[in-house]
């Protein structure tokens, strides 16, 4: 009994072990050093169609730093060499576009009435509302790979509007190399503009089982498993939003938040003059954590 004993406990601390490695090389799986610094982006995007896109962006008065800027959008972007690089231009359209209307819903200031309409008020924040003096209901204290540090707020920041200690470890280390830069100071992302654009494309292109990563799904590199078909996970822009913000807004009706982040799609599509493709929605899809 005990030699049993001690195998079952071999095994358990194995398996942790085991565990906190796939948790630490999860953030490897995005190479971030792109040696040719080029990026499709400027295919389908420039200066002046970004301008027309998000004329209301935060802070774009300021005319000494343009947080949400092109400028620092093109260069988060060349860091990330499979970031637009996938598929035919069509592909590459329809996840610019995906991209675009996450972002863009994440951070919009928009109404229904609205002067030039809801979709021309992305990026309007930096920071999650109620939070800019900070928020602890993001602190994961169970996390010992990403431990939260006492008095940091992991709110939502940036165009993704990253959140919780384990987003911000993890992103830390694929970029800084060291885990502890962002958990020390999260606040980093509100100032540094390609940083916080980077840390956008960085959840976009990272694969954090079970999910799939947002890239794999729009360039057609995810193949759903018989348990995501089960539960209605299908590849299209509505497993993107699965991936964001499944627990709220998949598997139940369209809330009127979740229903513009759907037509920021078609809209972003529409100006890429590319078919937004199947599966738009997550109403039927089940979040990826349900089994």
């Amino acid at each position: 009994m005990q030699i049993r004993a001690r195998h079952i406990i071999f095994f358990i601390l194995f398996a942790i072990s085991s565990i906190k490695a796939i948790a630490q090389s999860i953030d490897s799986s995005v190479i971030l050093k792109n040696k040719s610094g080029k990026t499709n982006l400027s295919k389908y995007l420039d200066t002046k169609k970004w301008q027309a896109l998000f004329p209301n962006r935060y802070n774009l008065s300021n005319s000494k730093q343009d947080f949400y800027s092109f400028k620092s959008f093109i260069t988060a972007a060349k860091k990330f060499p499979e970031f637009l690089n996938t598929g035919d231009a069509s592909t590459q359209k329809r996840e610019l576009a995906a991209f675009l209307a996450n972002i863009a819903q994440e951070t919009s200031g928009g109404w229904t009435e609205a002067p030039g309409g809801y979709y021309v008020w992305g990026l309007y924040y930096l920071e999650e509302q109620g939070c800019e003096n900070g928020c602890s209901n993001y602190s994961d204290t169970n996390n010992k790979i990403y431990p939260a540090v006492k008095g940091r707020s992991y709110h939502g920041r940036g165009p993704k509007q990253l959140t919780w200690n384990y987003n911000y470890g993890q992103f830390s280390l694929a970029y800084f190399g060291n885990k502890d830069t962002l958990l020390n100071d999260p606040g980093v992302l509100s100032k540094d503009p390609v940083l916080a654009f980077a840390s956008a494309i960085w959840f976009w292109m990272t694969i954090q089982p079970p999910k799939p990563s947002c890239h794999d799904i729009m360039t057609g590199k995810w193949v759903p498993t018989a348990n995501d078909t089960l539960n209605g996970r299908m590849p299209g822009f509505g497993a993107t939003v699965n991936v964001i913000n499944g627990g709220i807004e998949c598997g139940k009706q369209a809330n009127e938040k979740t229903q513009y982040r759907y037509e920021y799609y078609k809209y972003f599509c529409n100006y890429l003059h590319v078919a937004p493709g199947d599966n738009i929605e997550c109403a039927t899809q089940k979040p990826f954590n349900i089994r």
